[in-house]
């Protein structure tokens, strides 16, 4: 199934705006959560085709959350690429074994991720 629908979570409203831009640019239709507990209902009325997921919020954290994402049999289909200022290798390993596909650090490059998203479609 092709990528349509992506929702951006991240609770820095500069990092949902720039993604939104880049996303929308190129075609995609975005829904965005400023946290993990409201990312978590959007994802059940939304039905995004992909997730991108900060890690550094308030409440759940974005491990925590795409945790939560992969163990539910509702949204394990949906790919959450972790997008975060985090950059230990550390951290990438331990966001790949919470469910994420994919691990983009800050500040994202656009050409980056839409190839990213691209070779989940």
């Amino acid at each position: 199934m092709a990528i349509q629908k992506i929702l951006i979570v991240d609770d820095s409203p500069t990092e949902r705006y720039f993604l939104t831009d880049i996303l929308v640019k190129n075609g995609f239709s975005v829904s965005t959560a400023e946290n993990g507990e409201d990312a978590l209902l959007k994802i059940k009325t939304d039905k995004p085709h992909l997730i991108l997921m900060d890690v550094v919020m308030p409440g759940k954290n974005g491990f925590q959350v795409t945790r939560a994402i992969a163990r539910d049999p509702e949204t394990e289909h949906v790919p959450v690429i972790i997008c975060t200022s985090k950059d230990q290798e550390t951290d990438r390993i331990w966001g790949l074994r919470q469910g994420a596909r994919d691990y983009l650090v800050k500040p994202i490059n656009a050409d980056e991720l839409l190839a990213k998203i691209a070779a989940l479609g």
